[in-house]
């Protein structure tokens, strides 16, 4: 996942303005101490806990307006609003979390996590193992989307709210929220999965597995203990440039760079970065490195990999057997990573069990990434889908 340092901010959404949050401050709750430790799918405990959180918005006295978001790979848990003045760039999906915008905070109570195993705020490979008293490395155990979701439940518990208006999240988001309805039904209203799957397919993996070994193949990895010294960051920068090809439309790449050269007027016949796109991915290689651990990096990849809700269950029609609550299923035409044929499955699947589903496809050039950028067609389908649910669910609310 990635937001483009050109994607322009609207005045509307600065600091203090209109349809902003404002500043915003990153809370930590800690659970799972010792010996009440979780269980991961593993087979492993891990414990004590911590998870990285924002809210936005109040949250009302019937605790019925509460949207949960989740992120991607590279997410965090500051989805919108301002940390600090000094802040560059609002939080990752800033354009439609605030007063007036699709998860309108005057009427919701938005609350961003950030993933264990992640390297913002939350408990992951670099954080200390209690065990050693230095970061855990590769002892870390393996995490799974379902030890991701039970994470987030014991927040919800431990913040008194008991049922989710919405989860929403794009990408491996996407695979949350669909962890959140087949887990936990009775505890989820609606679900808005965007751009994402059921399970991630052989190519996917593919991608992953390429990233990981980029990794684990530069020097400075140290078989994954590296802190203290010198971070694998040629690696993780490598990884970050395949990743972020893959977030791109050929059409998007072509408009915007073609074969148009990076400070000359001529090709030099060298290794030198000559291309505009080459200038470009090792940029964002280079930016990454600076804010993300590669350990992160190689656990959250390989908990894509793992995530099939088809073979847990034996068929994704049995998987959203006990589904209860109503889906926005939105895909992206250009998207070549999780096309368009992976949320009709998971479409035609919901409606077998006789789920309410609506579908979108937004149509954009802009690849995966798009659900990231502004579309008027994603801010209305949201828009209108929540603001469905939150009146039917009132209603049930006030009829019995």
């Amino acid at each position: 996942m990635s937001i483009d340092d050109a994607v322009p901010i609207a005045e509307t959404s600065r600091l203090g303005g209109a349809q902003s949050v404002g500043l915003v401050e990153t809370k930590c709750f800690t659970f799972a101490e010792p010996p009440g430790e979780m269980e991961l799918d593993c087979g492993q405990k891990l414990g004590p806990l911590t998870l990285a959180y924002e809210t936005y918005g109040q949250l009302s006295p019937a605790r019925d307006n509460a949207v949960l978001i989740v992120h991607a790979l590279s997410g965090d848990a500051h989805a919108a609003g301002w940390n600090s003045p000094e802040d560059r760039k609002p939080g990752w999906w800033d354009l439609v979390i605030g007063p007036g915008k699709p998860f309108d905070t005057t009427k919701y109570f938005v609350i961003s996590s950030n993933i264990i195993g992640g390297c913002k705020g939350s408990t992951g490979p670099s954080s200390t193992n209690p065990a050693t008293g230095r970061p855990y490395g590769l002892a870390f155990p393996m995490v799974t989307v379902p030890d991701m979701v039970r994470a987030q439940k014991a927040l919800l518990d431990h913040m008194g709210i008991k049922r989710l208006l919405s989860a929403s999240g794009g990408s491996m988001g996407g695979f949350q929220v669909l962890e959140w309805a087949v887990r936990y039904p009775e505890c989820v209203a609606s679900a808005i999965p965007i751009a994402s799957c059921a399970r991630l397919s052989a190519q996917g993996i593919a991608l992953n597995e390429v990233a990981r070994q980029a990794i684990m193949a530069d020097p400075n990895w140290r078989g994954g203990d590296y802190y203290g010294h010198d971070p694998p960051a040629a690696g993780l920068a490598i990884a970050r440039m395949i990743g972020h090809i893959t977030y791109l439309s050929d059409k998007q790449m072509h408009a915007r760079f073609g074969r148009r050269l990076q400070g000359r007027q001529e090709l030099g016949f060298d290794f030198k970065t000559e291309f505009q796109v080459e200038s470009y991915l090792r940029y964002q290689g280079d930016s990454f490195v600076r804010r993300f651990d590669a350990n992160s990096y190689l656990y959250i990849t390989k908990t894509m990999d793992y995530f099939d809700l088809n073979a847990r269950y034996g068929s994704l029609l049995a998987a959203f057997e006990g589904v209860r609550a109503e889906f926005l299923v939105i895909s992206i035409s250009s998207d070549w990573l999780y096309p368009t044929y992976q949320s009709k499955e998971i479409v035609k699947a919901l409606k077998a069990n006789g789920v309410t589903t609506t579908f979108v496809e937004i149509q954009s050039d802009y690849g995966h990434d798009a659900f990231l950028l502004p579309s008027d067609q994603l801010a209305g389908a949201i828009t209108g889908f929540l603001a469905n649910v939150q009146r039917r669910v009132r209603e049930v609310r006030a009829a019995s």
